[in-house]
């Protein structure tokens, strides 16, 4: 035997449906001691809109769930089709009917987690701005407080805009962190 996460693909909108019924099974004893584990994989994301911060959750893989199996070398068909029988489930990622489910790295398993928080990360929120180049803003705080102009450049790996305001009559690209940015 050999413990290993798999791919589930599902219908999707159905993934916490279908992760919630595992797991009922997983208690009830119908899948059997090789169904260890399922998770539906979420990420925590701060949304930045109109200038208000909110954080919700969104699915990392839509249509897709992870399922820890220890798949025995002999019997695991009957595993495997007692989990595709779940209503909404399709089928396991990277297989064929009568092929044995091939499971995914240990790295990506671990990426996974880090992304849901489950693993330490550097951040487990990530954040969204709906910032874009042309658009009209207003800088909220710092030397240029109050100043109004385009966004030239948005970069997100720095988390800094480049926009475009009004110096003594001239156009002066200064660099502004997104949270000193508000949409007019």
């Amino acid at each position: 035997m050999s413990r290993a996460w798999y791919v589930l693909q599902t219908f999707s909108q159905y993934e916490k449906k279908i992760e919630q019924e595992i797991k009922l099974l997983i208690n009830e004893g119908v899948l059997g001691s090789e169904v260890l584990d399922v998770r539906a994989p979420i990420e925590r994301v701060e949304e930045i809109r109109n200038g208000k911060k909110r954080v919700r959750e969104r699915k990392i893989w839509p249509g897709y769930i992870l399922v820890e199996l220890d798949l025995p070398e002999v019997g695991w068909k009957d595993t495997v089709a007692n989990l595709i029988k779940i209503p909404g489930v399709v089928s396991f990622v990277g297989t064929g009917k009568e092929q044995k489910p091939l499971p995914i790295s240990d790295e990506e398993v671990k990426s996974v987690f880090m992304l849901t928080g489950e693993i330490k990360a550097d951040k487990s929120i990530f954040i969204l701005y709906d910032f874009e180049e042309g658009e009209r803003v207003r800088i909220k705080g710092g030397p240029f407080d109050s100043f109004e102009g385009a966004i030239g450049s948005i970069d997100y790996e720095k988390k800094k805009l480049k926009v475009a305001v009004q110096i003594f009559g001239r156009s002066t690209p200064v660099e502004v962190d997104f949270q000193h940015i508000e949409k007019i």
